[in-house]
């Protein structure tokens, strides 16, 4: 009887244990914390350097907040495309809930406690995080949710995209310190560009699968190459606009020999994946070793603002 109770309790635990990781998973937290945390450091630091501030524990709430609403975004997606990824191998071994690690109802319950989660962690930083926060959260539900599903509408896309993966986490984490942006919008419009660059960069990656399937993007509408184009001209516009914030000194001076030693570190390595893990086409091997940078500068400049690191 004892061996039977052991037993039941492994196996209790086994399935208890299997859910966590499938919760983790349905996170998805490795694809975008990444960007996630460095864009929240650099948005609370352009507020608080200009006023010889010091960030406070708000910073760790916002970025929580951050971090939750980009999780509820990318696991309410899964759930969304749950039942078009199970017609496709590879999809659904990446896809807890086609697989049936998870089911769809538990995927739910957790998906919308880390919304209320999110949301509360915004209200602890802040009035304007906290209407900034909402809306970030709005847009997360709407990109992927039915009958919305902006993520398959034209241009709506590649906005919603821009906005809720970069833009708004800037922002939330500059009005969790700041009222009035000024020139720091510089940063959040790069920073958006930046983002919108990844989405067409996708969308002409999977153009012809997303065309097969009869999915109306923004690709799709425009065709392959004005949508690589658009990819460009973003890239392009977000290298002028982070120019011109360099210009106005939103950034330390001395960051800039980070900057090299980050850019110098990461051209030693070669780079063949993209964001997706798939082999990078047109400049899609950049985006690791960027992010890469990115998080040293965010962390450098953290350091430095907290009293970590003296900087002479």
């Amino acid at each position: 009887m004892v061996e039977g109770v052991n037993s039941n309790g492994d196996d209790a635990g086994k399935r208890s244990a299997s859910k966590i990781a499938a919760v983790i998973r349905l996170t998805r937290w490795r694809e975008h914390f990444p960007f996630t945390v460095p864009l929240t450091i650099f948005g609370a630091l352009l507020a608080v350097e200009p006023q010889s501030m010091t960030v406070d524990a708000r910073l760790i709430a916002v970025q929580a907040a951050n971090l939750l609403a980009m999780s509820f975004a990318f696991m309410l997606n899964d759930i969304e495309d749950a039942p078009d990824d199970a017609l496709d191998p590879d999809k659904k071994s990446h896809n807890v809930i086609s697989s049936g690690l998870l089911k769809r109802r538990e995927g739910l319950i957790v998906t919308w406690a880390t919304f209320l989660a999110s949301l509360l962690l915004y209200a602890i930083s802040g009035a304007l995080a906290l209407l900034l926060g909402a809306i970030t959260l709005a847009l997360c539900f709407l990109y992927s949710a039915h009958p919305f599903r902006f993520k398959a509408r034209p241009f709506t896309d590649v906005v919603c995209h821009a906005l809720m993966l970069s833009g708004l986490l800037i922002a939330n984490g500059f009005f969790t310190y700041g009222r009035t942006p000024g020139p720091a919008w510089l940063v959040i419009m790069a920073a958006s560009l930046f983002s919108a660059y990844g989405q067409f960069y996708n969308q002409v990656a999977d153009y012809k699968v997303d065309k097969q399937a009869g999915l109306q993007n923004t690709a799709v509408l425009l065709g392959e190459r004005p949508t690589s184009l658009l990819g460009h001209l973003s890239i392009a516009l977000a290298l002028a606009f982070m120019l011109a914030a360099i210009w106005e000194g939103l950034f330390p001076v001395w960051l800039g020999a980070f900057l090299v030693i980050g850019v110098i570190a990461c051209g030693l390595f070669p780079w063949e994946l993209d964001m997706r893990g798939k082999l990078a086409k047109d400049g899609g091997n950049l985006q690791r070793p960027a992010l890469i940078v990115a998080n040293l500068l965010a962390l450098v400049w953290l350091a430095s603002n907290m009293g970590l690191l003296a900087i002479a």
